[in-house]
């Protein structure tokens, strides 16, 4: 893997340095990184006066309309890149450990509750072997985790073992996931007392018998 100067240095060049007058794409990526990186910067104030003092004469309020205007359509190109490097440096693992659970928002289920939403919930994957998260969706309301099992599908990276917690643990959902020969390991719910090979036969597609563990084991 490059040396993060290296990484930065990659990245700068992908950035315009001419698209607007003022305050052009590299710039603007420059400032953010400055920001997010120096831990003795406290505010955008601060992080300003440092960088008109170094020659960079870029106010803070060009800046703010800058960043109100344009889209982050930079930044996603540029965390999809890094995600790439990621996964090119790890490619020789035969097996992905995907762990996929979700949590409710507490904070935010009671900002919408006088809107209807008594629940908001985040559902995404991690991927443990190249430490990255997966997309993430975000629910508003009670659903059961295995309503969402469309989308999960399209978080299981090839070649992964996806593990996940007994709200997953819908018969159909892991129909879906062995007919598409997906690797998983769910817990059961607690009525379930031993641990099985999924076996179920749902189509005469599915013609192969297991592809995954469903364990009542804590």
């Amino acid at each position: 893997m490059a040396s993060f100067s290296k990484i930065v240095k990659s990245i700068f060049k992908s950035l315009s340095r001419s698209d607007y007058p003022v305050l052009n794409s590299q710039l603007n990526f420059k400032i953010w990184l400055t920001y997010i990186l120096d831990a003795g910067l406290t505010s955008m104030r601060a992080l300003f006066y440092r960088l008109n003092k170094s020659g960079i004469n870029v106010h803070m309020s060009t800046f703010s309309k800058a960043n109100k205007t344009r889209t982050d359509g930079s930044f996603q190109r540029i965390y999809a890149q890094l995600i790439e490097k990621v996964k090119r440096k790890n490619s020789a693992f035969q097996h992905i450990l995907f762990p996929i659970d979700s949590t409710v928002i507490t904070l935010t289920s009671k900002l919408f509750w006088e809107q209807g939403y008594h629940q908001v919930k985040l559902i995404n994957g991690f991927n443990l072997t190249q430490n990255i998260t997966s997309e993430c969706l975000i629910n508003f309301g009670q659903e059961h985790d295995a309503k969402f099992r469309d989308y999960i599908l399209t978080m299981i990276p090839d070649n992964a073992v996806a593990l996940m917690d007994r709200g997953f643990a819908g018969w159909d959902f892991l129909d879906e996931l062995s007919q598409l020969n997906h690797l998983f390991i769910v817990r059961s719910v607690e009525s379930r007392n031993k641990t099985l090979h999924f076996k179920r036969q749902v189509s005469p597609v599915a013609s192969q018998s297991s592809s995954g563990l469903l364990s009542s084991v804590d």
